[in-house]
């Protein structure tokens, strides 16, 4: 599979078992998986799979100086 362009070569439960053993914070992500957006209530259900393309987007805050 890949995410964010990088091959990785490990199985992982579901899509939440992966982005949490990658760092990710589940609540400040946002997940396509082969060009679809996965909502977030499928992350415990979906199994990511061998040939999939995964791309994590994180959230972050900011604002406006002034």
């Amino acid at each position: 599979m890949r995410i964010n362009g990088e091959k990785i070569n490990c199985s992982y439960l579901s899509m939440e078992d992966l982005l949490i053993k990658n760092g990710y914070n589940i609540t400040h992500v946002a997940v396509e998986c082969n060009g679809e957006i996965l909502v977030k209530s499928e992350y415990q259900s979906y199994v990511p799979k061998e040939n999939d393309v995964i791309e994590v987007v994180t959230f972050v805050g900011g604002g406006w100086y002034v």
